[in-house]
Order: structure tokens, then sequence, then C-alpha cells
């Protein structure tokens, strides 16, 4: 073998091992970045789920109320309202805002539930309010474990280099499922 193609066989294999180790890293940007953008898609879908178990719940819990206090017409219209933007809300943006106007018209509710005693002893009503709590505190954890999940894959798309294998492949950056200001605020019970 002679001297040139010996120096071309060594240029040809060190380009094939530099071409193998890039394809090696880019490879596993864009697996990570699928795994943590489906990890961030299953934790939106169970906090669908709990939603989903409130959207349901309500009617029930609404139709119970209204029969004890039918001069509180103005909490019901919310709660209706509020209840049709969740069904109508279409992407995870916009379903975060509808739960969000959704959660504060429930404060509302239970506030009025506070001015008729009766409806606090009625079974049908106490057996809906505690689905209700127990469906507002998974709610409240599969907020956090999505919220963890668009950390780590937000965290993972922008950060050095990753940032530029993600915009090359169109991974943008997650929304996180933030609680209002109105939500922080207690209800104000009146009698």
């Amino acid at each position: 073998m002679t001297r040139g193609k010996k120096n071309v066989l060594i240029a040809v294999v060190v380009i094939a091992v530099i071409l193998l180790i890039f394809y090696s890293g880019i490879k596993g940007y864009y697996n990570s970045f699928v795994t943590l953008d489906e990890g961030v898609k299953a934790s939106w879908a169970q906090v669908e789920n709990q939603l989903q178990r409130r959207y349901d719940l309500i009617p029930n819990l609404v139709e119970t109320v209204k029969g004890f206090a039918a001069q509180e017409k103005d909490v019901f219209i919310s709660v209706t309202e509020a209840r049709s933007k969740v069904a109508g809300a279409k992407n995870i943006p916009d379903k975060i805002a509808a739960n969000n106007q959704l959660t504060g018209a429930l404060s509302r509710l239970l506030v009025t539930v506070e001015r008729y005693p009766d409806i606090k002893s009625n079974q049908n009503f106490i057996r809906l309010q505690d689905e209700l709590a127990g469906t507002e505190n998974r709610i409240a954890v599969e907020r956090r474990r999505y919220n963890e999940a668009v950390k780590t894959y937000n965290v993972k798309i922008r950060t050095f280099p990753a940032n530029i294998m993600a915009g090359i492949f169109g991974f943008a950056k997650a929304d996180f499922f933030d609680v209002p200001e109105s939500a922080k605020e207690l209800p104000k019970v009146k009698f």
C-alpha cells in the first residue's frame, strides 16, 4: 500500500469516527428531547383526567346547592359559564386559563354554601363536597407533577448546547400550569 492510499484511508477512518460521534450526539439529544416531551404530555394527560373528574362533579354539586339557595343565581351562572369555557378550551394555555376561572367560580359557590347551613347537613352535598375536595387534591398533585416535567423539559431545551439542537428540531418551551392571583385570595364569607 502506498503512502498516499494509506493517508486517504486514515482520513476516511477519522472522518467516519467523527461522523459517528456527531451522529451519536445528535441522536442522544433528540431522543432525550422526545422522552422529556412525552413526559410533559403524559403529565398533562393526568392533569386533564383530574380536571375532567372535577368537571363531571360540578353539575351534581350545583344542582344540590341550587335546591337550597335559589336566590344565588349569579354564582350558578358563573360556575356554568366557567365550566363551558373548560369544555371549549383547545390548547394547554386556554385550558389552564379556563380551569383557573373555574377554580374561582367554585370557590364562590362554596362561599354560598357557607350562607346556608341546611346545605352543609345534606348527605348528597356532603358526599359531593368530599369528592370535590378529593379531586381538588388530586389536581394539585398532578399539577405539581406536570410543572416538574415542564421544568425538566424546559431546562433541557434551554441549556447549551442542547438549545441549539432543540431549535433545529423544533422543540419549543412548554407552559407551566400557574395558579392565578385571584385563586390565592381566601374567599370572604359574609352572613
